[in-house]
């Protein structure tokens, strides 16, 4: 990308903010019970979140030319993550998107795989592109100044798909029996979630002058979302 399409702070050392989501996101590993849904899903975003925070701090090195862009992004992103939590804990309702998992986390009849995947759906289908409104708000720029740093965040997610994979898959055996867990695990797509996010975000900022009609948007964004999840979250039988 054109240094002209760029904002000031291309040359930026990395905004504090990192460290803090990823120390809460520690905390929270240690203070829930494994089987918990939530820490089904926390236990592999900070994984990833720290793999982030690690490749920032590397800068070019790492992909992210712009630190300073890259952590912005990195943490409004986790924040939306936690305050859907802080929101459950004092007893509101929250964002729509997830609502299913908080509702659904403890129910035997769940399985891990379907936590993780409720809880992707949930953090990419909304809250990444609310995450990179709240960028540009931040960093004063258009969606398009903020592309580069979007897909190196977007191809560093594909880990979390991978570490899922590996930790929660059943073996094949297993998915040939299993025959609705399979059909879950075919109905949804971290790729098509990434690029609808980033439709969805360019759609809120040309909206930003019209802020009834961006609200109503972003109201029917989190509750499609969370129809995704709650749809995901089915219990299935052993």
């Amino acid at each position: 990308m054109a240094q002209s399409q760029r904002f000031a702070s291309t040359q930026a050392p990395a905004a504090p903010g990192i460290d803090t989501v990823i120390a809460r996101m520690r905390a929270l590993a240690l203070d829930l019970p494994p089987r918990d849904g939530v820490a089904v899903f926390n236990r592999l975003y900070l994984t990833v979140t720290e793999t982030v925070g690690r490749a920032v701090d590397r800068g070019a090195a790492g992909g992210f030319p712009d630190r300073g862009a890259a952590s912005t992004l990195g943490v409004r992103f986790a924040e939306r993550y936690l305050r859907a939590l802080d929101a459950a804990v004092l007893g509101g309702r929250g964002p729509a998107c997830w609502r299913p998992l908080l509702q659904f986390r403890r129910h035997p009849g769940v399985r891990p795989l379907q936590f993780a995947l409720a809880g992707i759906n949930a953090h990419i289908g909304h809250d990444l592109a609310l995450a990179v409104v709240d960028s540009c708000r931040t960093l004063g720029c258009g969606p398009d100044a903020l592309e580069d740093e979007f897909e190196r965040v977007g191809d560093l997610l594909v880990l979390l798909e991978e570490r899922i994979r590996e930790e929660l898959m059943p073996g094949p055996d297993l998915l040939q029996v299993a025959d609705p867990l399979t059909h879950l695990l075919g109905s949804w797509s971290l790729e098509r979630a990434r690029d609808a996010a980033w439709g969805s975000a360019r759609a809120l900022w040309a909206l930003r002058e019209l802020p009834c009609v961006a609200a109503e948007f972003s109201h029917r964004l989190d509750t499609s979302v969370g129809l995704v999840s709650r749809m995901l979250l089915t219990p299935l039988p052993d």
